[in-house]
């Protein structure tokens, strides 16, 4: 599907030879093993090449080439074809196998997906979500899944990156948003490691036994017991994430935690005011301590004054807006998939972003899955 752009320049929308075709669950018989659930097609709302010049075209090429492209933060599943209500999508939630996103993500850039799977739609159980025996559910549902093919490499240190990069194959991080589920079981996060996962939000918007969500009127900071658990996933290895929390319970983390921490997906307050992103000092205090910010794309969250319609340019508002606040493109490089080589696209990053290129941060990398995180942020020397 070659897309002509301005100069007469033609870019392919390929897909990887490395993906042989498989689909969720191909290793059983649909309807005798399990219910068919009418999953929407990855591709229903089409594509969209963003147009560029013939030197930010080999700009990508360049990048591409020669680094791992990281997205720290999607959900690489489906949604229900029929979502004229809730009923649907909850009912196939609770059949408890949510089908992974294997050909959308073989359209991709992507080296590497930190993958949250059900989240918070995880229903199996219960309404309310987010109970112990479920979410270790969708996690081994998704492991078995993933053992029957090999697109996807189950990621749990960084060189499964490269490894799966020179493959062609994509790298697969187990994660999960909030920790509602240890309850107040700080052995939990040790169980979790062993099962693959190594990033691990404190809250999902709500509170829980940890600290308080981005979503509540009154932010009470990191608990006790939420010390104890950033403390437990620093010496386990457990990448914190810090996204959906309230501003205190984030800065809290960030200083309690002897290791850098990540929001993965969050924009700045200074440019759309709304709860769910952060404000100029929590963006600071993460770079400062040499963390990781991503930039959201979830519709309805970075938008901007000037651009109420939320797309590609209000996304960037967020992106630029970080440079006054003396941070800049970085690799990410933290917990168990901590790896010098990632400099390198650091340095290619710094070296755009201070040329002022608007869209040479892998602009066509999220061909597949939409914009995506493309970008992670951090704080740079004067």
């Amino acid at each position: 599907m070659p897309s002509p752009l301005p100069n007469g320049v033609s870019v392919k929308f390929a897909q990887r030879s490395a993906y042989k075709g498989y689909r969720s669950f191909s290793y059983l018989v649909p309807e005798k093993d399990y219910k068919v659930v009418d999953w929407a097609d990855w591709n229903w709302a089409g594509y969209h090449m963003v147009e560029c010049t013939l030197e930010e075209e080999a700009r990508v090429a360049e990048i591409l080439k020669t680094n791992p492209y990281v997205s720290v933060h999607e959900h690489a599943d489906f949604c229900t074809r029929d979502m004229s209500g809730k009923a649907p999508y909850f009912d196939a939630m609770r059949q408890g196998r949510d089908a992974c996103a294997y050909e959308a993500l073989s359209y991709s850039n992507i080296d590497c997906v930190f993958d949250n799977m059900m989240d918070g739609t995880n229903v199996i159980s219960s309404p309310a979500g987010w109970k112990w025996i479920d979410i270790v559910h969708d996690l081994g549902m998704r492991l078995c899944d993933l053992a029957h093919q090999d697109f996807l490499v189950h990621c749990t240190k960084a060189d499964d990156i490269f490894s799966a990069k020179r493959e062609g194959k994509i790298a697969w991080v187990a994660a999960e948003e909030g920790a509602a589920m240890i309850e107040n079981e700080v052995d939990r996060i040790d169980i979790l490691y062993g099962l693959g996962v190594r990033q691990l939000g404190i809250t999902y918007s709500e509170s829980n036994a940890l600290g308080s969500g981005c979503r509540e009127d009154a932010d009470g900071g990191l608990t006790r017991f939420g010390r104890e658990c950033v403390e437990r996933m620093n010496k386990v290895g457990m990448l914190i994430d810090v996204s959906h929390c309230g501003t205190q319970t984030a800065y809290d983390a960030v200083t309690v935690s002897s290791k850098p921490i990540i929001m993965s997906h969050t924009g700045a307050k200074a440019i759309w005011n709304i709860k769910r992103l952060a404000a100029d000092e929590l963006l600071q205090a993460v770079a400062e301590r040499g963390g990781v910010i991503g930039i959201e794309a979830a519709p309805h969250t970075t938008m901007s004054h000037t651009k109420s319609t939320h797309d590609i340019d209000s996304f960037m508002e967020h992106f630029e807006y970080c440079g006054p606040l003396r941070l800049g493109p970085r690799e990410l490089h933290r917990g168990q998939l901590e790896h010098p080589a990632l400099a390198r696209q650091a340095r290619l990053l710094r070296r755009g972003h201070r040329q002022g290129h608007r869209r040479q941060c892998d602009p066509r990398a999220a061909r597949g899955l939409g914009i995506g995180k493309i970008c992670a942020l951090r704080r740079e020397a004067s």
